[in-house]
């Protein structure tokens, strides 16, 4: 790193902008760190401990336009999200072939 690199990021450094106490909304707080580097607080963030569990599992596959179009009308009609009525229409197809 040359000389004049180490300046830059030595006033970098010096210009952090201070974190505000509270975002008016998540946009506001994506926004602010988009334009900022977690890096240049240290002190202000805290490990915490977290436990989490999978509950369901999604699995993306690539069907037709057309049938993407239906299935999202008839899962309109019977008010349920498409992909639940996937799941039951190919859980009904599976069952049938064996």
């Amino acid at each position: 790193m040359t000389g004049a690199e180490r300046r830059y990021f030595h006033e970098q450094k010096k210009k952090v902008d201070p974190i505000p106490e509270e975002f008016a909304s998540y946009g506001e707080a994506a926004e602010f760190w988009d334009k900022h580097d977690t890096t240049h607080y240290p002190g202000k963030f805290r490990t915490v401990k977290v436990v989490s569990e999978f509950r369901n599992r999604h699995y993306e596959i690539p069907i037709d336009g057309d049938v993407a179009l239906r299935l999202q009308q008839r899962a309109r009609k019977a008010g349920v999200p498409p992909g639940r009525l996937a799941s039951e229409l190919l859980r009904k197809q599976l069952r049938a072939a064996g």
